[in-house]
């Protein structure tokens, strides 16, 4: 009976999700309910979904509006229907035009149009599809029209938006928030009304007593419409189905890609790779994952056509059939990876292919999959209100001081401290936390499909211009769409440009191929760097925890890494097993006190869970459940599910087959203990393999061609450092750090011999259009021979100038700055330099006799600081307090126990909550001479003694031993002071 009903996902208007809505419609002995929420058709999939377990028959349609005005209902009659209303919504919200008075002419969907909107556009004549809206209010005012006489045309339109009392308050204070106006402020015509709710049919009946053809009307509209879906088990993937015109001619082509391929991966391939071959082929065609495999591999091709670098990772890093067609780079017979985690007789959705490429190159991919595929678009994610956010947008509404405001939303009160607007704030924040507030665009996920998108959604168009549903990835799943996940990472970036820079720095060497990943594993000099820790800048184990991981485990291989890059991840931390790994892979002795069944199953990781994998081997192995069980687990663990019923089943037959076993219950519940600790962390041990071949990537360029490296890494905006310490990284490696120079400098970074020329870019106050100025003229012209030549060819502003003399720009004159600071404003001041328009002829400049002036290298300092962010010195020159007897980095060691000073400039910090709930602080820090160190501080010193920034640290402690990896348990540290600014004196 109810046409037009709104949820939250009508956002900032709606007051209740699409579950609520059927909920509502159960309490009521409604058989079937409309669904329209406002300009969008975000929840019309789940609410389809859900319509079943309440025995509900769904109904879906839109409500079009130019603002808070309605302007008509469209209801889809059928799955056409839903398609050419999404299509119209569409094309309206991307061109941004307002909807129109009158609908289109829809084939199978029904227009409503409100009553007050008939009246007003006088309209008399109406199509088949179309009708008049009548609500509750609509009744005392129907009897004075002519609208009365259209028998036919007359249907309930009573608008639902609210529940009850609270739900309007909610729904004013959703409108205000969305207006950016006080509560008294808001306009009843931005409102729904509080009679837009639902009545029983008693109470219609009784409303509606004089015009009961208009209930007799709607219900027949309704029986007309009947959408379906499938969803769960009973889903059929919506994705592109083919490739080309067949499955036959798509399997053909897959398997002679492979059998082309193949020599280019094994040149000599075994029996076992044969076979892992024939068997994954089979499996893929027999699960109809075919086209899926051929559309990744069209999406590489392309990649590897332009020249770009990309990481395949993901379950599909499992396949073999992926690494010989070159999607992935990892080989699943060296790491023995387990065929059932990529693709297994019960698993209904596709493998994961993760596909990362550069961030500068991730959008000219994904304009070229919006070209070459017909039905594409990004997936969608929503934004919900936070408790804080909310709390401060209510504050705003209710006009409350911005004291009040900080005091509700960060919880510093006492609720009997409270007056009447904070307790309403704090009440409707409580309520409105986790409703949709505006939608995104998926970090990765895109959809390719056989269908037009319009079959499942309305899409907008964010600033990129790539269409974008208006679902997010779960009900995606759930009816069969599957996305695929196109990544911009940073690493890769940083690897394609160091090629770049090595070929216009060093032009006399070979060019590099980075793809002879086996070489660089079998590299002892870039395997000396995993062991060491001296991965500064290396994408994935350049942080201070892996490097601390990597000198506990020796890590001094391929292998090592792979299984470094999951034992971090706080799975395998927080279950203990992290240090129980550590201490088999150093004292091989110890392995023994693995528990056999599990030592059997894992022998490489030494019995203890690492690797997703590991989840799917043990529940099969030692709990004798099936593959589709286990996976079950693997899935949960992922935060994949909806509900977690499935997975409590699983649970209980894990426990009670182990008791079957005769396993011991402190074992059963030691290894179940391991797999929950995993939720949501652990690695397939295929995706860290992939991060692993990118980070040996890495590491052999910043072994071989360490200053052009770390300048690709300064370019790409760094990594899990400040661009300070990478410059120091950069000095540690050889290389001349130099402040923008006019005639070497670019807006990023570039590199001359050993020598790195600071980028115009770092300059915060220097204006876009002054590089590009100074780097035209420099091209079109050659370098700037003097402050006068440069004031004669740029068009510049004395505050510009000023910047550019300040950090040394024009230090080839060998003027020192005070002298050009004082021709500068003498001489822009004079020339009228503001003007745009570059003068015909060059002027006379005058030589002015100015007094010398010194300028000191701590000024030089305090400028870089203050221009850059940071100097370009050595941080312990600045220090303005002598040193007390202290040891240096490299000699903790041999300290060990021992209470010791030493000194260190502030890289990192980290707070850590411990299992006690008390705050713990943990630091990194680099010595005099450029060493690293790290130091714990426990509760009783992170206030007592805190850390206040960049700076150089008197840290005094003990030096505690962690299987050979040392740090300082701090006991106290003192911030030094630095010499004074002189150019306050």
């Amino acid at each position: 009976m109810y046409l037009n009903c709104h949820t939250y996902y009508s956002l900032r208007f709606g007051t209740f999700s699409e579950v609520e809505l059927l909920e509502l419609a159960i309490a009521n002995n409604l058989k079937s309910i409309a669904l329209t929420d406002i300009n969008n058709t975000s929840a019309c999939l789940n609410f389809i979904r859900k319509s079943k377990d309440f025995g509900i028959k769904p109904i879906v349609g839109i409500d079009f509006r130019n603002g808070a005005k309605q302007q008509f209902v469209g209801i889809a009659k059928n799955n056409n229907g839903f398609y050419e209303l999404n299509r119209f919504l569409s094309n309206q919200s991307h061109s941004k035009k307002p909807f129109d008075d009158i609908a289109p002419s829809f084939k199978n969907a029904i227009v409503v149009y409100p009553l007050e909107q008939v009246m007003q556009i006088e309209k008399r004549s109406f199509q088949s599809h179309e009708f008049i809206g009548i609500s509750i209010n609509d009744l005392k005012k129907l009897p004075f029209t002519i609208y009365k006489d259209f028998v036919d045309r007359l249907v309930l339109q009573q608008q639902v938006t609210i529940r009850n009392k609270k739900d309007f308050n909610a729904h004013r204070l959703l409108r205000a928030i969305d207006k950016n106006t006080l509560l008294s402020k808001l306009s009843k015509s931005e409102e729904c009304s509080e009679n837009d709710k639902i009545y029983s049919k008693d109470d219609l009946n009784k409303y509606f007593e004089l015009f009961p053809f208009i209930l007799k009307n709607t219900e027949n509209l309704m029986s007309q419409c009947s959408i379906e879906f499938e969803f769960g088990v009973d889903r059929i993937s919506q994705n592109q189905g083919l490739y080309l015109d067949s499955k036959e001619a798509d399997f053909d082509l897959l398997k002679n890609l492979c059998f082309e391929k193949l020599p280019l991966r094994y040149t000599d391939p075994s029996n076992k790779v044969k076979h892992r071959l024939e068997r994954e082929l089979n499996t893929i065609r027999d699960m109809n994952f075919v086209a899926y495999f051929l559309i990744n591999y069209d999406i590489v091709n392309y990649a590897k056509s332009k020249g770009f670098v990309h990481v395949g990772r993901g379950s599909g890093a499992n396949s073999i059939v992926a690494y010989i067609i070159g999607i992935t780079d990892v080989d699943p017979i060296e790491l023995d990876l387990y065929f059932e985690r990529f693709i297994n007789p019960y698993r209904s959705s596709p493998p994961d292919f993760d596909i990362d490429f550069s961030w500068k190159e991730r959008e000219e991919i994904t304009e070229y999959i919006f070209n070459r595929f017909e039905h594409v678009a990004l997936l969608a994610v929503y934004n919900t209100f936070k408790y804080r956010s909310v709390v401060r947008e209510l504050g705003k509404v209710f006009g409350l001081p911005k004291e009040e405001i900080d005091k509700l939303s960060t919880g510093r009160y006492e609720t009997p401290q409270l007056d009447e607007l904070g307790e309403l704030v704090v009440k409707y924040g409580k309520l409105i936390k986790g409703f949709p507030n505006y939608v995104s665009v998926h970090s990765c996920g895109i959809l390719i499909l056989d269908k037009p998108i319009y079959y499942y959604s309305a899409t907008d168009l964010p600033p990129k211009g790539f269409p974008t549903v208006q679902f997010d990835m779960i009900i995606a799943e759930d009816v069969g769409i599957f996305k695929f996940d196109i990544l911009g990472q940073r690493g890769l970036a940083k690897i394609k440009d160091t090629l770049d820079i090595v070929k216009y720095n060093r032009p006399e060497l070979p060019a590099i191929d980075i793809t002879q990943v086996e070489k660089f594993k079998k590299d002892p000099n870039v395997n000396a760097m995993l062991k060491e820790g001296k991965a500064t800048g290396a994408y994935y184990v350049e942080s201070p925890a892996m490097r601390g991981l990597m000198c506990k485990l020796q890590t001094q291989d391929y292998l090592g890494l792979v299984a470094a890059s999951s034992i971090i991840r706080p799975g395998v931390s927080s279950s203990g097993m992290k240090n129980e790994f550590i201490i088999r892979q150093r004292h091989p002795e110890k392995r023994k006190n693995a528990n056999k069944i599990l030592l059997e199953i894992m022998p490489e990781t030494y019995g203890i869970m690492v690797y997703q994998e590991d989840v799917l081997k043990v529940a099969n192995q030692f709990a004798g459940l099936d593959l589709g069980e286990a996976d079950v687990l693997r899935r949960g663990m992922s935060g994949k599910f909806r509900s977690r019923a499935e997975f409590k089943a699983v649970e209980d037959k894990f426990i009670a087959n182990c008791k079957d076993k005769g396993y011991d219950d402190k074992l059963t519940l030691e290894v179940w203990n391991q797999i929950k600790s995993f939720a949501g962390y652990a690695f397939a041990k295929g995706h860290s393999a992939s991060y692993a071949v990118e980070s040996y990537q890495s590491l052999f360029l910043k072994c071989y061609y360490p200053l052009e490296f770390m300048v690709a890494v300064l370019n790409n905006g760094g990594g899990f450092y400040s661009t300070e310490h990478y410059i120091h990284e950069a000095k540690m490696c050889g290389g001349i750090v130099k402040a923008p120079c006019i005639n070497n400098s670019d807006h990023p970074n570039i590199i001359k011999g050993n020598i790195i020329y600071l980028g115009f870019g770092y300059l915060k106050n220097l204006e876009i259009f002054t590089i590009k100025r100074i780097l035209t003229e420099r091209q079109l012209n050659g370098n700037y021979k003097s402050l006068d030549d440069f004031i004669d060819r740029v068009t510049v502003s004395i505050e510009q100038l000023t910047i550019l003399i300040r950090i040394g720009a024009f230090g080839f004159t060998g003027i020192s700055k005070s002298e050009l600071l004082w021709n500068a404003i003498f001489k822009v001041n004079s020339s009228n330099a503001n003007v745009t328009q570059k003068p015909l002829f060059r002027l006379n400049h005058k030589v002015f006799n100015l007094p010398k002036f010194n300028t000191t290298w701590v000024e030089d300092s305090y400028d870089q600081m203050e221009l850059l962010g940071f100097p370009l010195c050595n941080y312990f020159d600045l220090i303005n307090e002598p040193l007390h007897p202290h040891i240096l980095a490299s000699e903790m060691m041999h300290n060990v126990n021992k209470s010791v000073l030493l000194y260190g400039k502030l890289v990192n910090t980290r707070f850590h909550k411990a299992s006690n709930g008390k705050l713990m602080r943990f630091c990194t820090l680099v010595d005099s001479v450029g060493d690293y160190f790290d130091t714990v501080h426990f509760h009783d010193t992170v206030d007592k003694y805190p850390i206040h920034g960049i700076g150089i640290y008197a840290c005094y402690g003990k030096i505690i031993e962690e299987f050979g990896f040392c740090s300082v348990e701090i006991i106290r540290t003192t911030k030094l002071s630095l010499k004074p600014d002189p150019r306050l004196n």
